[in-house]
């Protein structure tokens, strides 16, 4: 197997069709087709189930497609390694809150800086970026830890590294009907807008609010702080959101905050991840917090 090939796998496992994943490669369907068939003989599995013109992953190509993308990770990075101070991708993940509120001016900058470097950025809740990180889907991202990951030997244990960015303050969000609570337990609403399972400040707010089963609050999984917003001025729901994203915006009238905390936010990164591009990258962002 070469990595041409395993770039090939990766893109017709993210289009799903061999006539999709050809236009974006600049190749013939049938050249696609033939390179996926030699990798599966090569390999002695299926990698795609065929239903007609329809295909998916199975479970052996799931468990395949987290390798090729480590394998093509870890090639781009050698590139890196060895061709100076710019040039190359570098993957960026980050929580929603922050490519909002932290992001855009410092990656300017370093886009200033450094254009020949492409800068790739994607968001999603802490958890899933970790892992992401991990399997060299991402080579950095910026996230919130969870408790269990609060100190350098628990992330060392996961072969990453960290340092910390922004201290995030934390505000609870509250609808007109609980404008006048100043406690979690005065709270009336009983339904928390929340990004997906995964998000750290999800974590910290069911925690705050006594959200368990049998409890009697619901959590509304939505997909943008905006839409959380939205949520809570229709006095559905109440949101944990950080004080930085409510700065980017007038908070509708009649609503309220409550502070409940403070999160640090972390770049991670994983261990050895040394090549230039991303030591520049990660100077920069230091010296914007200072």
């Amino acid at each position: 197997m070469d990595l041409e090939t395993l770039k090939i796998f990766e893109v017709v496992a993210a289009e799903l069709s061999i006539t999709r994943a050809a236009t974006r490669l600049g190749r013939a369907p049938s050249n696609v087709t033939t390179r996926i068939q030699q990798l599966e003989a090569e390999l002695g599995v299926e990698l795609f189930i065929r239903i007609g013109k329809r295909i998916t992953l199975s479970t052996a190509g799931q468990r395949f497609l987290a390798y090729a993308q480590r394998m093509l990770a870890l090639a781009d990075e050698a590139r890196q390694a060895v061709g100076g101070s710019s040039g190359g991708t570098l993957r960026i993940g980050s929580m929603e809150s922050t490519a909002a509120s932290r992001l855009p001016e410092p990656l300017a900058a370093y886009n200033r800086a450094h254009p020949a470097t492409r800068l790739e950025v994607s968001t999603g809740p802490s958890a899933q970026l970790l892992d992401q990180v991990r399997n060299g889907q991402l080579d950095c991202a910026f996230v919130a830890l969870p408790a269990a990951l609060q100190g350098e030997s628990a992330l060392a244990e996961m072969g990453l590294q960290s340092v910390p960015m922004w201290s995030e303050a934390l505000l609870l969000l509250l609808p007109a009907s609980d404008a006048e609570v100043t406690t979690p337990a005065q709270i009336g609403t009983r339904s928390l807008a929340a990004f997906k399972s995964g998000c750290t400040y999800r974590a910290m707010a069911e925690e705050w609010l006594g959200i368990t089963a049998g409890s009697g609050w619901n959590i509304q999984e939505l997909g943008s702080y905006h839409a959380m917003i939205a949520a809570v001025a229709a006095g559905s729901c109440v949101t944990l959101l950080p004080r930085s994203v409510l700065d980017l915006g007038r908070v509708p009238t009649g609503l309220a905050t409550l502070t409940l905390g403070s999160a640090s936010t972390h770049l991670i990164w994983r261990s050895g991840y040394e090549i230039p591009a991303f030591q520049t990258f990660v100077q920069l962002f230091q010296q914007e917090k200072t």
